[in-house]
């Protein structure tokens, strides 16, 4: 029993660890809880001695100087900012009068600010929240379905999971190996793709269900015309101009990720001070906002770097390089098994830590496979998008549900996003027959 046991102690550790993170025990002290567990297993039963473990200090030393990591803390505070200054909430208010007179504009609307949010920010949930404070009410007193308006603001808040520069994507550019920049490029079309198909789902509800997706009266749009050309030029260039300058520094080779980040974050706070909104609570609120956040992901990292290292000590990444390149139908059998995991996992555990958990485990074997890392980079990235959406724990559910009015019924939210799932599960099997769009 006691040889059975230590011949498959790499699938106990996952197992272990597994069962912790889904009893709702904090993910890092799971992770770093079960390496220490298992590197007294390990050494107990010769798969390594305690010297083995003074590689942690190295690797955490490696972490801490990662440069690619640094831009996730920039994103962060460029996103936060242009929130808390409330230029969100100006683009949304403008774009909307724009598409109001239109059936399904408002939806329109919120879909064209999710994905300039996402260019903008990067972060998922200073989008939704946004948008749910903002546009939520609006929508539902110009009669929108409550169903539809929280499963389109749901929806394309999480656009900043796929759109560069999506912060989600640094972290799997650090745990592929490959280049930040690539990874942003090949993301840009399917962010892109399935912002047009959640466009095109609403254009469909205004043609086949019109009463869901009513345009705007006629006393509002009179009310929004004075002025609207000078909000125009006023609110929406400068975001626009700022997304182009971040991003076209990164495509264009100019500036490294993190280079563009620090110039997006300038950018923010001079547009923020532009509008007379860069105030001392402004920018503290701002920078406790990207310390909680920037935190968490680096203490997730270290607990699972602790993970992997006592894991492959135990030759778990050869176990899993084996049985997932010896899949049957080979490519096809990973790709099959890969998103099945994350997109189950996803309905658990969050995408961060599917990303530090999951991926490394994966990543030898697309390359053993011969799988081009950046395509399964952003493969993984649209199908860690439906875990922003996906019941019991989808983040936009929570973001959404915390600034919806009292009669909106979290029944309804859920309800809302089933048809935004299954866009999204339509986009990812886009990519995976067409792989040229991450190219």
């Amino acid at each position: 029993m006691i040889e059975w046991f230590s011949d498959w102690l790499a699938l106990w550790m996952v197992l272990v660890a597994l069962v912790l993170i889904f009893s709702g025990y904090p993910v890092v002290f799971s992770l770093g809880g079960t390496a220490l567990l298992f590197a007294f297993l390990g050494v107990e039963f010769g798969y390594f001695d305690w010297s083995y473990m003074t590689a942690m200090s190295k690797r955490t030393f490696g972490v801490m100087s990662n440069g690619v990591l640094l831009a996730v803390p920039l994103f962060i505070f460029m996103g936060t900012m242009l929130e808390r200054s409330r230029l969100a909430e100006d683009l949304l208010h403008t774009i909307g009068f724009l598409f109001g007179p239109v059936r399904g504009g408002l939806a329109i609307a919120v879909i064209i600010v999710g994905a300039l949010l996402a260019a903008a920010t990067g972060v998922v949930g200073a989008s939704v929240v946004a948008m749910g404070m903002i546009s939520l009410p609006v929508m539902l007193r110009n009669g929108y379905s409550k169903e539809l308006s929280s499963g389109v603001i749901a929806a394309s808040g999480t656009l900043g999971q796929i759109i560069p520069p999506s912060i989600v994507l640094i972290v799997l550019a650090d745990q592929l190996g490959v280049s930040v920049g690539d990874l942003f490029k090949g993301a840009l079309i399917p962010g892109v793709m399935l912002a047009v198909l959640y466009g095109l789902y609403v254009g469909g509800i205004a043609i086949v269900r019109p009463e869901k997706v009513p345009a705007l009266s006629e006393k509002i749009r009179k009310a929004g015309r004075k002025g609207l050309g000078r909000r125009v030029t006023l609110v929406m260039l400068p975001p626009l101009i700022l997304i182009l300058i971040v991003l076209g520094s990164i495509f264009a080779g100019i500036a490294t990720p993190t280079e563009a980040g620090a110039l997006g974050a300038v950018g923010a706070m001079i547009l923020a001070a532009l509008n007379k909104r860069l105030s001392r609570k402004c920018l503290r609120e701002t920078t406790e906002e990207t310390t909680k956040l920037t935190t968490m992901v680096i203490f997730l990292l270290i607990g699972a770097t602790a993970f992997t290292l006592v894991f492959r000590g135990l030759y778990g990444d050869i176990w899993i390089e084996e049985y997932l390149t010896g899949l049957p139908g080979g490519v096809i059998g990973l790709l099959v098994i890969t998103n099945v995991v994350i997109f189950i996992l996803g309905f658990f555990i969050d995408f961060f830590e599917i990303a530090f958990i999951v991926v490394p485990l994966l990543a030898p074997a697309a390359v053993y496979l011969g799988i081009d890392l950046v395509w399964f980079g952003v493969m993984i990235s649209l199908n860690l998008q439906a875990s922003f959406l996906t019941p019991p724990f989808g983040f936009s559910l929570f973001y959404l549900r915390g600034v919806a009015p009292p009669n909106v019924k979290t029944t309804a939210i859920y309800r809302g996003t089933i048809p935004f799932i299954l866009i999204q599960l339509l986009a990812l099997i886009l990519l995976i027959l067409f792989p040229g769009m991450a190219s």
